[in-house]
């Protein structure tokens, strides 16, 4: 990013931050003008300071949303408490993201969300629950979760690899964290089924039970909020101990297409 210098003798030049985002992207502030006549110096216009992201808190347990809110206001993103009985925020009001109790009232506070014009794309945090929980609300897409008992390094690491979701940074190859369920079909004909990670147009990430030898070749399918089922074939390309693999999709298969357009509505809505 070029820097920016003063226009006049007695302005001084703009000092680049030494410190970078996490994500390289550096906020410019306005300059200020310096008088140039001996009467009275006028107050400056105000500043009209981009809206920062904000993430909804829906009626979280006390220590539980101080840890969370110190997570994102960390990362320059601001928090809303949202009371139960004030859930009907949500459909009106503007949310870049959401944390919810993964219990059994969750499913319909995802689907108010949701059905909001402007939550529709919502970035939907779990808070609690098993991974069977999870995967209860998969067809909503939840996007990752915050498992207890919570631990600030825990919670702030997750935190951190959403930030650019929830901000609108994205790099070139953006990866979007999303849990749902994918079904694995083998080549041998084994069919497996895993909870997706992250997704991006190239390939994903995944976890289960039973994870596939590296090279394998697969067809894997799922469906994504608007996005109905689509398979694509691919081939394991990493696994970890964690029971956490990666599958890197077939460049010839057209059907990714359709994985590539739904990424790039997501991410610019």
């Amino acid at each position: 990013m070029a820097q920016l210098e003063g226009h006049s003798a007695l302005s001084k030049p703009m000092q680049p931050s030494n410190a970078a985002s996490e994500w390289a992207f550096r906020g410019i502030q306005p300059l200020g003008l310096m008088p140039t006549t001996t009467g009275a110096v006028l107050a400056p216009p105000p500043v009209h300071r981009k809206s920062v992201a904000r993430v909804a808190l829906f009626d979280l347990p006390e220590a539980s949303a101080q840890l969370i809110n110190e997570c994102f206001r960390q990362h320059g993103i601001e928090t809303v408490p949202v009371h139960r009985e004030q859930a009907d925020r949500l459909k009106y009001e503007k949310f870049e993201a959401c944390v919810l109790l993964l219990e059994e009232t969750a499913g319909a506070i995802i689907e108010l969300a949701r059905a909001s014009a402007s939550n529709s794309r919502i970035i939907i945090f779990g808070l609690g629950g098993s991974a069977q929980d999870a995967m209860r609300y998969s067809k909503f897409c939840l996007n990752a979760v915050f498992h207890e008992p919570l631990e600030r390094s825990a919670a702030m690491k997750l935190v951190r690899s959403t930030r650019s979701l929830v901000l609108h940074e994205f790099r070139r190859y953006v990866r979007v964290p999303v849990m749902t369920e994918v079904g694995i079909v083998m080549n041998d004909g084994g069919r497996l089924t895993a909870t997706s990670q992250e997704i991006s147009t190239g390939g994903m990430s995944l976890r289960g039970n039973h994870v596939p030898e590296i090279g394998a070749q697969v067809e894997v399918s799922f469906s994504l909020l608007t996005l109905p089922r689509v398979w694509v074939r691919g081939q394991v390309s990493w696994k970890k101990p964690n029971k956490s693999f990666g599958i890197r999709f077939d460049v010839t298969d057209e059907r990714r297409q359709r994985l590539k357009e739904w990424i790039v509505g997501y991410l610019e809505t």
